[in-house]
């Protein structure tokens, strides 16, 4: 699903609400479950919740009667939320995109000191379209990662980011050799 309004950049932007969609991506769960996981009250998430509903990123899924209580169960209207043009009746369409390898490097720090932490960096100089190639194939990875069956007691962050740098690269070695003189040799 595409994000493309104000109210749906701000409900994701919030991170007990993101820790929720997160949350959702294993199973539907009710408000209660939600709230133990988190450690939180119940109405404070369950306000969370109403917000992500009204931002239609999640739906009642199914509901259960339990005593005189109808119990509901929220679930995700996606499995993955892109931030594309946000804007709002009568202003200039804007691209707007939360840093999301800021959120993981600070996420990552305890990984990091524990040395449980698996990155790297690797900089290669290619096309605009072989970056944008690139990016299919990992966006891919990424849907498999999202996709996994929920299993095992740690959970795992799998960040990406594709990016211009001003990191240096060697020229072509066509045109370092046609800028050579004889005397270089």
């Amino acid at each position: 699903m595409e994000v493309t309004t104000p109210g749906q950049l701000r409900a994701m932007a919030d991170p007990l609400r993101g820790t929720i969609l997160d949350l959702l991506l294993e199973r539907a769960a009710t408000v209660a479950e939600l709230a133990a996981a988190v450690k939180r009250p119940k109405s404070t998430v369950a306000h969370h919740v109403n917000v992500l509903v009204d931002a239609g990123m999640l739906r009642v899924v199914r509901t259960r009667r339990v005593r005189a209580v109808e119990e509901r169960y929220y679930g995700r209207t996606a499995r993955m939320f892109y931030v594309g043009v946000v804007s709002q009746p009568g202003d200039d369409k804007t691209l707007v995109h939360a840093n999301a390898l800021s959120v993981a490097a600070a996420e990552s720090v305890p990984a990091h000191e524990a040395d449980e932490l698996r990155s790297t960096v690797r900089h290669a100089r290619i096309t605009d379209q072989q970056a944008a190639d690139f990016w299919l194939r990992v966006d891919a990875l990424l849907s498999e990662f999202a996709q996994l069956p929920r299993s095992g007691d740690t959970v795992y962050g799998f960040a990406a980011g594709l990016y211009p740098t001003d990191f240096p690269s060697l020229s072509d070695p066509d045109e370092s050799l046609s800028g050579a003189s004889a005397s270089d040799g």
